[in-house]
Formats: C-alpha cells, structure tokens, sequence
C-alpha cells in the first residue's frame, strides 16, 4: 500500500508514499485515497481532511504509467473509476479538504490538488495536465480543473499539456496560497487550524450550498441560498456562535 492515514487533533492527514517514484497514482493509490477518505468522513473525530505527498519533490507526479494499459482495457476503466470515486467522495463528504503541496502536481496529482477545498504549494512547484503528451486525455480531472478556473484556461492547459509554475496555477484558481518551502507547514498549520475553530454545522451546509450553486441560474442559486441560510441559522451551532459572541467567549461547537 502506497498511502498512509493518521489522525490528531481532528485532522485526517492522507500522504501518497512512495517519494523514490515521486509518489504516482496508481489505481492502487488512487483506491487506497478513496478507502481512506472514507475512513474520514465516517469517523465523527475527524473534521478536516489533508491531502499530501512524501518526501520533498513531488505531491504526485501523475499515473502511474509502468504497467501499461494497452492490453488491458478493463484495467483502465477501471483506474479512471477509482479516481472518480476519490473525486466523489471529496465532493460529497462534507468535510473541508486541504492539498499540502510539497513538490510537482502533474496529471491526476494536479486534480487531487484542485480538487481540494483549500490548496496550499510551495512556490517550486510545477503544475499541469500532461496527458495529451502520451496520447491520454485528463478526462476525470475536467471535472474538477472547470470548476476551479474558467473552461478557456481549463482547455488551454488541457489541449496543450503545459506545466506551469506555483504563481500562474494561483493566478489561474487551481490554487489558494503558494508559500516558500520552508513556510509551507507553518501556512498548512494556519488553514488547519482556522477550519478547525468553525462550526462543522455551518461549513457542512454552507460547502453543500456553495457547491449546489455551479450550474444554476442566478436566480435559482439565490433561491437555494435563502434555503440554506434558513437551514444554517436553525443548527444549534449557530445559536452557540451568537451566544459566545455576545458573551466574549470561545464557542462550544456540538456540529448540530
């Protein structure tokens, strides 16, 4: 198994470990994140999810093409089942995801960074969709590269296979905050923790909401965002909040 899974202090942290290669998404892999996401949204300690790579080259460097799939159509299936299974989960597990990206994110790595919530890289990174130079197509990863930045840009990178640097991937949406190495864990600390002191009530809905809001018209997502607020403001988080507010204190989340 090339993915590890701990937890402390309601953090879910998830590391692709296998550096020597530059830690590449195998269908092994790719199954060993979903099993383990899994494991995170179920367990009811865990509050936020971490995504990360070993070592300090790469966060991963993309599938794991050694195998080769050209006699074995069903093996690539289902590779690209089990990394939209990942996507899945993320999408849907009600948690926030953090990327700690602590080297190169190419192909499927680069989706697993998109993918999160939260992105945070160091500033030497080199980013992209590289598919297309082995005659593949980023195919799972559309799914989440045309919700992070504007389909122009998602086509361009797509079309072209063009690795970009830290900066333009910020630049672009693909990610929040590019750090130099040696901030990377003290700004991945910072998103932590600031997660980790909010309400799981109110992340739960308003994550749901906002991601419900995509492909609807404006009226429509207002329409879906006044339900949510009414939704939000019935949680007894939300009475907590208020209350600690106005009594100068920490609040007491129960996530209800």
């Amino acid at each position: 198994m090339s993915t590890t899974y701990e937890v402390s202090g309601g953090l879910a942290t998830i590391t692709i470990d296998d550096p020597e290669r530059r830690n590449p998404m195998s269908t092994v892999v790719m199954r060993g994140l979903a099993e383990a996401t899994r494991k995170a949204i179920d367990d009811s300690a865990v509050r936020v999810i971490l995504y990360t790579g070993a070592g300090d080259q790469a966060f991963s460097a993309g599938g794991d093409l050694s195998g080769g799939f050209v006699d074995d159509p069903i093996g690539l299936h289902e590779e690209r089942g089990a990394l939209a299974e990942l996507f899945r989960l993320m999408h849907r597990g009600g948690k926030p995801t953090v990327a700690r990206v602590n080297g190169h994110a190419l192909a499927g790595g680069f989706g697993l960074a998109v993918a999160c919530d939260i992105t945070v890289c160091v500033d030497d990174a080199k980013l992209g969709t590289t598919e297309i130079k082995v005659g593949l197509w980023p195919m799972m990863i559309s799914a989440v590269l045309s919700r992070a930045v504007t389909r122009k840009v998602a086509l361009e990178l797509m079309l072209t296979g063009r690795i970009i640097d830290a900066h333009e991937a910020q630049r672009i949406g693909a990610v929040s905050r590019v750090v130099p190495r040696e901030q990377l864990d003290e700004a991945v600390d910072d998103v932590v923790d600031g997660l980790l002191s909010a309400s799981p009530a109110a992340y739960l809905i308003g994550r749901d909401a906002f991601a419900g809001i995509g492909g609807l018209d404006f009226d429509a997502a207002l329409d879906r965002l006044q339900g949510a607020l009414t939704e939000v403001s019935l949680t007894s988080d939300a009475g907590e909040g208020i209350s600690a507010f106005l009594e100068k204190r920490d609040p007491d989340w129960s996530g209800s």
